[in-house]
């Protein structure tokens, strides 16, 4: 086996070992809160030895920003490809649907990240301001070009993207209010998805 092979291999379980612990510290945070979580639950769950977790993130407050970074990398995902080549009104409709399935799927990520902004975004203020800021700000932009254009009616892009973020994760976050409401219908998500589609696209749509 050559080194490059070898190199390689150790790089590829590494990052499956991340991934574990990652997936294991978001379970434990979502249940326990950052004070009540361990390394050792944490090392439990994700079925390493505590010294082999901590080969890989050497505190828990590591481990915690981590895991909301890995979040915020996952939601962001959609705002990425916002396309300022696209159609205006189908980029943002996919964008739509992309977070609310992103709330559907992962719940706990989307609270636990709403208790930390919540408690003041001390463990992740850096990010908001800097990779998140200059993304979002980049987004905006082509949606004022879009504005600009003629193409969507006009609204200011960034309180566009907020108002996106809190009806989409509003199902997540609020998970508890939305079932003892609704009694949590097998089609709840899918209903979601197609009104808050539908109040965005009418919203922003040109009249001719």
């Amino acid at each position: 086996m050559g080194e490059a092979t070898a190199i390689t291999r150790k790089t590829r379980i590494q990052a499956q070992n991340e991934e574990l612990i990652l997936k294991a510290a978001l379970e434990v945070f979502s249940a326990y809160g950052f004070r009540g979580a361990t390394v050792d639950q944490i090392a439990t769950r994700c079925g390493l030895s505590k010294p082999n977790l901590l080969y890989y993130f050497r505190r828990k407050e590591d481990i915690y920003v981590a895991v909301l970074e890995h979040t915020l990398h996952d939601w962001l995902e959609p705002l990425r490809s916002l396309d300022a080549a696209g159609e205006p009104i189908a980029e943002i409709t996919c964008y739509i649907r992309a977070k609310i399935r992103l709330s559907r799927d992962n719940p706990k990520a989307s609270r636990l990240f709403a208790n930390e902004i919540l408690h003041g975004a001390t463990a992740i203020g850096a990010y908001l301001k800097g990779p998140l800021k200059d993304l979002v700000d980049e987004k905006a932009a082509i949606i004022q070009g879009w504005i600009t254009q003629g193409r969507l009616n006009a609204v200011d892009p960034h309180h566009l993207i907020f108002a996106i973020w809190a009806t989409t994760q509003h199902y997540a976050d609020f998970d508890a209010q939305v079932s003892a409401v609704t009694g949590n219908p097998p089609d709840l998500m899918d209903k979601a998805e197609e009104t808050l589609t539908r109040l965005f696209v009418e919203g922003l749509q040109p009249r001719r």
